[in-house]
């Protein structure tokens, strides 16, 4: 099942350059995995200004789908304008919370968020919770975000090893969340780097990446497939070691 709420074309060129002969293959899934009655993640995807947004709205909260589609809406729509990064993100902070506020919701609506915008020679990432971005290049996974959780803090701490944390009880807390965390204690995390032909990149939710370790994901972009077929077997792999979470995955291979 490929779903794509909305995917933004605009023609707007400010100080910030997109290639035009940047080449890549583009696939895109989600599904609401096989514990859960619907589905609180949702993507962004502008094709033409070369930016992939996931957002992964809190389970347990109230309308989490909302919270997401809010920060996809606000965060497409500033970067398409070529809006500061971190300010078009303060600013779906600032409407998802006035939202919540507004509905009176018992628990503050809530989400992840994973943004990956590429120019002409670099790629800039930035993310708040635990939604992920990884780049395979030349046989290596690297994980480009860090997840804002709990869980991560111990293992920086070196209270726990990495192991241990996919199977810590309190594995599922984040420490930053759009609509949960105000400006004044959001912590925005950013990482530009140079991207180059051959690179593979995937953002994702963490229902992906609760099921299915960094090895497993090595393993499967590994493989000389098309996106489409390497998307599948994340969602795929994901499902059969559980699907306990919604599943959302953009992967983008660079050609060469």
């Amino acid at each position: 099942m490929f779903v794509v709420d909305k995917i933004y074309k605009y023609d707007l060129q400010k100080i910030f350059y997109y290639p035009k002969n940047m080449n890549y293959r583009l696939a895109h899934n989600s599904h609401e995995g096989i514990k859960r009655s619907h589905n609180e993640d949702t993507y962004g995807i502008d094709a033409d200004k070369h930016i992939f947004l996931v957002a992964d709205g809190m389970g347990g909260h109230d309308h989490g789908e909302i919270a997401s589609a809010l920060a996809r809406d606000y965060i497409m729509a500033g970067l398409v304008e070529d809006n500061d990064l971190s300010d078009t993100i303060y600013r779906a902070n600032d409407a998802i919370i006035a939202c919540s506020l507004e509905k009176q919701s018992q628990l503050p609506m809530g989400t992840t968020v994973a943004i990956v915008r590429f120019d002409a020679q670099q790629c800039h990432c930035a993310w708040v919770g635990d939604s992920r971005i990884y780049r395979f290049r030349d046989g290596e996974l690297t994980a480009i975000s860090s997840d804002h959780s709990y869980v991560q803090e111990l293992v920086d701490q070196q209270l726990i090893t990495r192991d241990q944390a996919r199977n810590h009880p309190h594995r599922n807390v984040v420490t930053q969340a759009l609509g949960v965390t105000d400006n004044s204690e959001l912590n925005i995390a950013r990482v530009t780097d140079l991207w180059q032909p051959g690179d593979k990149f995937l953002v994702c939710s963490d229902g992906l990446t609760e099921e299915v370790d960094d090895t497993e994901i090595a393993s499967i972009l590994s493989q000389n497939l098309a996106p489409g077929e390497l998307c599948d077997q994340l969602l795929i792999k994901a499902l059969e070691n559980g699907g306990s979470d919604n599943i959302t995955a953009i992967v983008l291979v660079l050609d060469q």
